[in-house]
Protein backbone atom coordinates (compact mmCIF):
# COMPACT_ATOMS: atom_id res chain seq x y z
CA UNK A 1 0.00 0.00 0.00
CA UNK A 2 1.50 3.20 -1.29
CA UNK A 3 1.32 6.22 1.71
CA UNK A 4 1.70 9.68 1.52
CA UNK A 5 5.61 9.73 2.50
CA UNK A 6 6.64 7.37 -0.41
CA UNK A 7 8.39 9.03 -2.55
CA UNK A 8 8.77 6.14 -5.38
CA UNK A 9 5.65 3.92 -5.75
CA UNK A 10 6.18 0.53 -5.82
CA UNK A 11 6.30 -0.65 -9.90
CA UNK A 12 4.42 -3.73 -11.13
CA UNK A 13 7.41 -6.74 -11.19
CA UNK A 14 8.10 -8.05 -15.13
CA UNK A 15 7.24 -11.43 -16.25
CA UNK A 16 10.81 -12.76 -16.74
CA UNK A 17 11.83 -16.26 -18.74
CA UNK A 18 12.14 -19.24 -16.81
CA UNK A 19 15.87 -20.31 -16.61
CA UNK A 20 16.26 -23.94 -16.34
CA UNK A 21 19.69 -26.00 -16.56
CA UNK A 22 20.43 -29.81 -17.37
CA UNK A 23 21.35 -32.11 -14.74
CA UNK A 24 24.63 -34.54 -15.39
CA UNK A 25 22.11 -37.47 -15.48
CA UNK A 26 19.83 -35.94 -18.15
CA UNK A 27 22.53 -34.91 -20.04
CA UNK A 28 24.31 -38.72 -20.10
CA UNK A 29 20.67 -39.98 -21.06
CA UNK A 30 20.37 -37.52 -24.09
CA UNK A 31 24.18 -38.32 -24.57
CA UNK A 32 23.36 -42.17 -24.88
CA UNK A 33 20.33 -41.56 -27.20
CA UNK A 34 22.54 -39.85 -29.97
CA UNK A 35 25.42 -42.82 -29.37
CA UNK A 36 22.87 -45.30 -29.68
CA UNK A 37 21.43 -44.04 -32.35
CA UNK A 38 25.38 -43.64 -34.10
CA UNK A 39 25.96 -47.37 -32.89
CA UNK A 40 23.19 -48.35 -34.95
CA UNK A 41 24.11 -47.00 -38.06
CA UNK A 42 27.57 -47.99 -38.00
CA UNK A 43 26.10 -51.56 -37.73
CA UNK A 44 23.87 -51.17 -40.91
CA UNK A 45 26.60 -49.88 -42.91
CA UNK A 46 29.25 -52.80 -41.81
CA UNK A 47 26.52 -55.25 -43.46
CA UNK A 48 26.74 -53.48 -46.39
CA UNK A 49 28.84 -55.11 -49.05
CA UNK A 50 32.10 -53.66 -49.75
CA UNK A 51 31.86 -50.67 -52.39
CA UNK A 52 32.20 -46.69 -52.61
CA UNK A 53 29.60 -45.36 -50.01
CA UNK A 54 30.92 -41.48 -51.17
CA UNK A 55 26.95 -40.89 -52.12
CA UNK A 56 25.57 -41.48 -48.63
CA UNK A 57 25.01 -38.10 -47.23
CA UNK A 58 21.64 -36.62 -45.92
CA UNK A 59 20.68 -34.50 -49.18
CA UNK A 60 19.98 -30.91 -48.78
CA UNK A 61 18.71 -30.42 -52.32
CA UNK A 62 16.89 -32.74 -55.32
CA UNK A 63 20.16 -33.05 -56.94
CA UNK A 64 21.40 -34.76 -54.04
CA UNK A 65 18.81 -36.89 -53.82
CA UNK A 66 18.54 -37.95 -57.48
CA UNK A 67 22.41 -39.28 -56.95
CA UNK A 68 21.66 -40.67 -53.72
CA UNK A 69 18.17 -42.39 -55.41
CA UNK A 70 20.55 -43.84 -58.56
CA UNK A 71 22.78 -45.12 -56.23
CA UNK A 72 20.57 -47.31 -53.40
CA UNK A 73 18.77 -48.74 -56.50
CA UNK A 74 21.15 -51.08 -57.27
CA UNK A 75 20.96 -52.40 -53.58
CA UNK A 76 17.61 -52.28 -52.53
CA UNK A 77 16.21 -55.16 -54.51
CA UNK A 78 19.52 -57.20 -52.79
CA UNK A 79 19.89 -55.85 -49.54
CA UNK A 80 16.53 -54.35 -49.21
CA UNK A 81 16.35 -55.20 -45.00
CA UNK A 82 19.74 -53.22 -44.24
CA UNK A 83 18.20 -50.24 -46.50
CA UNK A 84 14.97 -50.14 -44.51
CA UNK A 85 16.59 -50.03 -40.89
CA UNK A 86 19.42 -47.71 -42.64
CA UNK A 87 16.69 -46.01 -43.65
CA UNK A 88 14.48 -45.92 -40.79
CA UNK A 89 16.97 -45.04 -37.99
CA UNK A 90 18.47 -41.65 -40.46
CA UNK A 91 14.68 -40.85 -40.48
CA UNK A 92 13.95 -41.22 -37.07
CA UNK A 93 17.39 -40.21 -35.90
CA UNK A 94 16.29 -36.81 -37.97
CA UNK A 95 13.03 -36.11 -36.16
CA UNK A 96 14.23 -36.71 -32.94
CA UNK A 97 16.95 -34.41 -33.37
CA UNK A 98 14.74 -31.61 -35.15
CA UNK A 99 17.34 -32.05 -38.52
CA UNK A 100 16.10 -30.42 -41.54
CA UNK A 101 15.71 -32.31 -44.77
CA UNK A 102 12.64 -35.11 -43.62
CA UNK A 103 10.65 -33.85 -47.14
CA UNK A 104 13.53 -35.43 -49.13
CA UNK A 105 13.32 -38.81 -47.36
CA UNK A 106 10.16 -39.07 -47.48
CA UNK A 107 10.71 -38.44 -51.24
CA UNK A 108 13.25 -40.90 -51.09
CA UNK A 109 11.19 -43.72 -49.89
CA UNK A 110 8.56 -42.75 -52.68
CA UNK A 111 11.26 -43.54 -55.22
CA UNK A 112 13.09 -46.93 -53.82
CA UNK A 113 9.71 -48.61 -52.85
CA UNK A 114 6.31 -47.26 -54.38
CA UNK A 115 3.42 -45.76 -53.24
CA UNK A 116 2.25 -48.13 -50.41
CA UNK A 117 5.41 -49.26 -48.87
CA UNK A 118 6.73 -45.71 -48.81
CA UNK A 119 3.69 -44.46 -47.09
CA UNK A 120 3.63 -47.37 -44.62
CA UNK A 121 7.68 -46.54 -44.02
CA UNK A 122 7.19 -42.78 -44.16
CA UNK A 123 4.54 -42.55 -41.66
CA UNK A 124 5.94 -45.43 -39.03
CA UNK A 125 9.20 -43.85 -39.44
CA UNK A 126 7.92 -40.02 -38.56
CA UNK A 127 5.52 -41.00 -35.88
CA UNK A 128 8.44 -43.22 -34.24
CA UNK A 129 10.77 -39.92 -34.97
CA UNK A 130 8.20 -37.47 -33.22
CA UNK A 131 7.83 -39.57 -30.55
CA UNK A 132 11.40 -40.00 -29.61
CA UNK A 133 11.39 -36.27 -29.89
CA UNK A 134 8.44 -36.07 -27.64
CA UNK A 135 10.36 -38.53 -24.91
CA UNK A 136 13.37 -36.56 -25.39
CA UNK A 137 11.87 -32.94 -24.49
CA UNK A 138 10.26 -34.19 -21.96
CA UNK A 139 13.75 -35.11 -20.38
CA UNK A 140 15.86 -32.32 -21.43
CA UNK A 141 13.32 -30.00 -24.48
CA UNK A 142 12.44 -27.43 -21.13
CA UNK A 143 15.71 -24.74 -21.90
CA UNK A 144 15.67 -25.54 -25.51
CA UNK A 145 11.67 -24.82 -26.29
CA UNK A 146 11.84 -21.28 -23.76
CA UNK A 147 14.85 -19.91 -25.49
CA UNK A 148 13.61 -20.82 -29.04
CA UNK A 149 10.24 -20.42 -29.33
CA UNK A 150 8.55 -18.51 -26.06
CA UNK A 151 5.80 -16.52 -27.74
CA UNK A 152 4.71 -20.29 -30.12
CA UNK A 153 4.93 -21.30 -26.28
CA UNK A 154 2.71 -19.27 -24.04
CA UNK A 155 0.23 -19.57 -27.28
CA UNK A 156 -0.02 -23.80 -27.84
CA UNK A 157 -0.44 -24.20 -24.17
CA UNK A 158 -3.12 -21.55 -23.96
CA UNK A 159 -4.97 -23.53 -26.95
CA UNK A 160 -4.37 -26.82 -25.77
CA UNK A 161 -5.68 -25.65 -21.93
CA UNK A 162 -8.79 -24.02 -23.81
CA UNK A 163 -9.61 -27.79 -25.95
CA UNK A 164 -9.02 -30.20 -23.09
CA UNK A 165 -12.27 -31.89 -24.05
CA UNK A 166 -11.63 -32.20 -27.73
CA UNK A 167 -7.70 -32.16 -27.44
CA UNK A 168 -7.58 -35.01 -30.31
CA UNK A 169 -8.87 -33.20 -32.94
CA UNK A 170 -6.77 -29.71 -32.16
CA UNK A 171 -4.09 -31.74 -32.17
CA UNK A 172 -4.78 -33.14 -35.74
CA UNK A 173 -6.13 -29.65 -37.19
CA UNK A 174 -2.02 -28.89 -36.32
CA UNK A 175 -0.77 -31.83 -37.90
CA UNK A 176 -2.91 -31.41 -41.17
CA UNK A 177 -2.25 -27.36 -41.34
CA UNK A 178 0.83 -25.12 -41.35
CA UNK A 179 -0.50 -23.64 -38.37
CA UNK A 180 2.33 -24.53 -36.29
CA UNK A 181 5.89 -26.36 -37.48
CA UNK A 182 5.77 -30.10 -36.68
CA UNK A 183 9.01 -29.62 -34.81
CA UNK A 184 7.53 -27.02 -32.45
CA UNK A 185 4.87 -29.62 -31.94
CA UNK A 186 6.49 -32.36 -31.46
CA UNK A 187 9.23 -30.34 -28.86
CA UNK A 188 6.66 -28.41 -26.89
CA UNK A 189 4.11 -30.90 -26.74
CA UNK A 190 5.14 -32.85 -23.28
CA UNK A 191 6.01 -29.40 -22.33
CA UNK A 192 2.54 -28.05 -22.05
CA UNK A 193 0.86 -31.64 -20.79
CA UNK A 194 -0.35 -32.78 -24.41
CA UNK A 195 -1.15 -36.76 -23.03
CA UNK A 196 1.02 -39.03 -25.52
CA UNK A 197 -1.54 -41.26 -26.37
CA UNK A 198 -3.29 -38.11 -28.09
CA UNK A 199 -0.17 -37.09 -29.63
CA UNK A 200 0.83 -40.41 -31.27
CA UNK A 201 -2.74 -40.83 -32.66
CA UNK A 202 -2.71 -37.06 -33.79
CA UNK A 203 0.84 -37.93 -34.99
CA UNK A 204 0.00 -41.16 -36.91
CA UNK A 205 -3.34 -40.34 -38.69
CA UNK A 206 -2.40 -36.17 -39.20
CA UNK A 207 0.58 -37.31 -41.31
CA UNK A 208 -0.59 -39.56 -43.77
CA UNK A 209 -2.27 -36.92 -46.11
CA UNK A 210 0.90 -34.52 -46.36
CA UNK A 211 3.22 -38.23 -46.61
CA UNK A 212 0.94 -39.51 -49.51
CA UNK A 213 1.24 -35.98 -51.28
CA UNK A 214 5.33 -36.56 -50.75
CA UNK A 215 5.82 -39.98 -51.54
CA UNK A 216 3.63 -40.45 -54.68
CA UNK A 217 5.49 -37.36 -55.73
CA UNK A 218 8.81 -39.25 -55.57
CA UNK A 219 8.14 -41.88 -57.72
CA UNK A 220 8.37 -39.14 -60.55
CA UNK A 221 11.27 -37.20 -58.72
CA UNK A 222 12.87 -36.58 -61.76
CA UNK A 223 10.18 -34.75 -63.21
CA UNK A 224 10.13 -32.12 -59.89
CA UNK A 225 12.61 -28.91 -60.34
CA UNK A 226 11.90 -27.76 -56.98
CA UNK A 227 10.18 -28.74 -53.59
CA UNK A 228 7.63 -26.16 -54.23
CA UNK A 229 5.97 -28.41 -57.04
CA UNK A 230 5.25 -31.05 -53.80
CA UNK A 231 2.63 -28.76 -52.69
CA UNK A 232 0.36 -26.89 -55.01
CA UNK A 233 -2.85 -24.89 -54.61
CA UNK A 234 -4.88 -28.14 -54.84
CA UNK A 235 -2.87 -30.02 -52.29
CA UNK A 236 -2.65 -27.42 -49.79
CA UNK A 237 -6.06 -26.78 -49.91
CA UNK A 238 -6.83 -30.19 -49.59
CA UNK A 239 -4.96 -30.69 -46.68
CA UNK A 240 -5.78 -27.57 -45.06
CA UNK A 241 -10.07 -28.57 -45.55
CA UNK A 242 -8.92 -31.77 -44.17
CA UNK A 243 -7.81 -29.99 -41.26
CA UNK A 244 -11.05 -27.89 -40.87
CA UNK A 245 -13.19 -31.15 -41.22
CA UNK A 246 -10.71 -32.63 -38.01
CA UNK A 247 -11.71 -29.42 -35.90
CA UNK A 248 -15.17 -28.88 -36.86
CA UNK A 249 -16.71 -31.77 -34.19
CA UNK A 250 -14.76 -30.16 -31.32
CA UNK A 251 -15.93 -26.49 -32.38
CA UNK A 252 -19.67 -27.85 -32.73
CA UNK A 253 -19.38 -29.80 -28.88
CA UNK A 254 -18.60 -26.02 -27.61
CA UNK A 255 -21.61 -23.78 -29.18
CA UNK A 256 -23.88 -26.47 -27.79
CA UNK A 257 -22.28 -26.43 -24.46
Amino acid sequence: ETTIGDVNPPTPSKSVTPRYSLSFWEVTAASGVVLGFLIGLVCVYLTMPQSDYSFLKLPRNLQDLQILRDNLEIYTSDYTVQVLVGYSLVYVFMQTFMIPGTVFMSLLAGALFGVFKGMVLVVSTATAGASSCFFLSKLIGRPLIFSLWPDKLVFFQDQVARRKDGLLNYMLFLRLTPTLPNTFINVASPIVDVPYHIFFHATFIGLIPAAFVTVRAGIALGELQSLGDLYDFSSMATLFLIGVLSVTPTLISKKKA
